[in-house]
């Protein structure tokens, strides 16, 4: 039943039902059980590399302070969306408030842009580091990564501001049925009273630009990466550059790859089993993925690993 209450001066929708999964209560039992140790794997994998960056002094360099915070951000992440879906699936009214829905979105969205950032920052720091290795230490101070980390966190949720306040404004009369484990924008805004035009087109001009921006700069730095790499001359020097880059561009392919199929056109929801499934993706496999990927493999943070393991 659609539930009416008082919000800017007219009857709209005051809360949501998050359909989730269409499936049995049985298989959302199992579905619970997967997505809660993946959710734990992710908190303590992120979370363990971001203790050993910070309890290491050897690892308090600019890549590696860009690592502690992008694994702290996935955190944050998967914090934005799972213990809420975890909750839905373990309950039958599977609802949300109107504000918690429309703040749960700018949170998972922003986070979302912040880590576009952050993918964008890592590029130029590889960029400069291998493009540019005599100049690295003058280029890269610590005042500079720590003011281009800030600038990745605090542009993140601000580029969010403009799509929320549109989505805010969106007239909700019912039904209030949202066709996600999410309070996604495409299911929100296919929802509204009223169609909304202006506001899709914006908002998927947003998502757009910041997704495009971001993966053409990734792309132009590595460019000019590889072929500083191809005149290196054979050795582990060239090696450990390459395995780098590779691990760095297999986290960007990942998440591009993903969320470039959900958000450069969010009015669309002709395919809501599908948007559920990619956005599963990129908010719940790529963090898990990522610290094995960009960080595991990597000798330096093994072996502080073992430092902050042996200090237990």
């Amino acid at each position: 039943m659609t539930t009416l209450g008082i919000h800017n001066t007219s009857w709209t929708v005051s809360e949501f039902i998050l359909l989730g999964f269409s499936c049995s209560h049985e298989i959302e039992i199992l579905l619970f059980v997967l997505f809660f140790f993946t959710y734990v794997l992710t908190v303590l994998g992120n979370g363990t590399i971001a203790c050993a960056v910070w309890w290491d002094q050897q690892l308090h360099t600019p890549m590696y302070i860009l690592l502690a915070n992008f694994s702290f951000l996935e955190i944050c992440y998967i914090n934005s969306s799972v213990p809420n879906m975890l909750a839905n699936l373990l309950s039958k009214a599977k609802t949300i408030s109107y504000n918690g829905c429309i703040l749960q979105f700018y949170i998972f969205s922003s986070l979302c842009a912040t880590e576009l950032f952050f993918l964008a920052l890592m590029a130029f720091d590889r960029h400069v580091a291998i493009c540019y290795p005599l100049h690295y230490p003058t280029i890269m101070t610590g005042k500079l990564c720590a003011t281009l980390v800030s600038a990745c966190w605090v542009g993140g949720f601000l580029w969010l501001l403009t799509p929320v306040t549109l989505l805010s404004q969106v007239p909700f009369c019912g039904p209030n049925i949202i066709d996600h484990y999410l309070c996604d924008l495409g299911a929100m805004l296919a929802l509204s009273c009223t169609p909304v035009p202006k506001t899709t087109l914006t908002c998927g001009a947003v998502s757009t630009l910041i997704t495009f921006i971001t993966l053409m700069y990734i792309l132009g730095s590595y460019t000019q990466v590889l072929r500083a790499v191809l005149r290196v001359p054979k050795g582990s020097g060239r090696q450990k550059a390459f395995s780098t880059c590779a691990s760095h561009l297999a986290v960007v392919s990942l998440f591009y790859g993903s969320i470039m199929m959900m958000y450069v056109s969010p009015g669309s929801a002709s395919q809501p089993e599908m948007q559920k499934y990619i956005t599963l993706f990129y908010s719940v496999a790529t963090p898990l993925f990522n610290p094995i990927i960009y960080s595991f493999r990597n000798k330096e943070i093994k072996a502080a690993l073992r430092k902050v393991l042996g200090r237990i």
